[in-house]
């Protein structure tokens, strides 16, 4: 039978850094990661020129797609998120406002950190 490597043998793995956007709404900041693998560039296109939706749900899937990706941190009034699924469910139930910073978000991030991506 083969032994399990202990966990202080593994090799720590290795975060992507997280880029801070501040200035939204009631002093919302949201947090973006620097870093998004080729599958998931891929998955995003995908999403974004998906011919079975309308334009306007592929544009939105595409954008909760990022945001589920790169958002790491999402810190407004009442407190801050971290967790994966608690920051798309926080972005369904955002106003429009809310919506419109993040997105704006999104957008200076992708034309700074993956300027190769077409922005939402």
């Amino acid at each position: 039978m083969a032994k399990k490597r202990a966990n202080r043998d593994r090799p720590e793995k290795i975060k992507a850094p997280s880029i801070a956007y501040e200035g939204g709404p009631d002093g919302l900041a949201v947090d973006l990661r620097a870093a998004l693998p080729l599958p998931a560039r891929q998955r995003y296109h995908a999403e974004l020129h998906d011919l079975k939706r309308s334009t306007d749900d592929s544009w939105q899937r595409a954008l909760e797609f990022l945001w589920e990706q790169l958002g790491t941190r999402w810190a407004v009034h009442d407190g801050e998120i971290t967790a994966r699924k608690e920051l798309l469910g926080r972005y369904r139930l955002a106003s429009q406002e809310e919506r419109k910073f993040v997105r704006e978000a999104l957008r200076r991030h992708l034309g700074e950190y993956f300027p190769e991506m077409e922005r939402p």
